[in-house]
């Protein structure tokens, strides 16, 4: 596993920094744990997890062992991005953002339509469960970031994570407002629009 996850890691920081920056530190520790037990103690991660991010490491799951290449590539890319903006996220962050960001960085596009339920910006709250509802709040979160990021670029969805994450950050509609220029509404129906495009 340690070989692996090191064949994978000079292309996760090329990938978190393209659309992050150069702007964060890159001494980091990376663990693979042997038990359930280990996994909660030195990250905190929960069974349904592959892997979590702490101030100063990444811990991967035992169960992250049997991910093929194209999963593992994905989660530590996600948890590389995690690790890479955690210095500027506030602990009360809105997880659409910051786990739809992360997604969209270590995600590979899937083509569009996509289904119009997926147009619901998901609360923390969504992120609180397990199962299939859990995978839905990922999955959206992660289509509003391609939606940010296809229609108004990477360098707005940046300026969107830093403005709804950020230290004393706004609620999250007046982040969207004055980063994207539309309310809640027009968002949703922007955004609708753009899953039902074949692309």
């Amino acid at each position: 596993m340690p070989a692996r996850i090191t064949g994978e890691l000079d292309g996760a920081v090329a990938a978190v920094t393209e659309f992050w920056g150069d702007d964060w530190r890159r001494q980091i520790t990376i663990v693979t744990t042997g038990t359930d037990e280990e996994f909660r103690a030195l990250a905190g991660g929960k069974e349904e997890f592959a892997a979590a991010t702490t101030v100063d490491r990444i811990v991967f799951a035992p169960g992250a062992a049997a991910m093929g290449p194209g999963a593992l590539r994905i989660v530590l890319r996600h948890e590389l991005f995690h690790y890479a903006s955690r210095d500027v996220t506030a602990a009360d962050a809105p997880w659409c953002l910051t786990e739809g960001v992360a997604d969209y960085v270590s995600r590979p596009r899937t083509p569009r339509p996509a289904p119009a339920d997926m147009a619901v910006l998901p609360g923390n709250a969504d992120f609180q469960v397990t199962g299939p509802a859990l995978s839905l709040a990922y999955d959206r979160a992660w289509w509003f970031a391609r939606f940010v990021g296809a229609q108004f670029g990477d360098p707005v969805l940046r300026r969107l994570y830093l403005a709804a994450c950020g230290v004393g950050h706004p609620d999250l509609d007046t982040a969207l407002v004055t980063t994207l220029g539309l309310d809640h509404d027009a968002l949703t129906g922007a955004w609708r629009q753009w899953l039902a495009v074949r692309g």
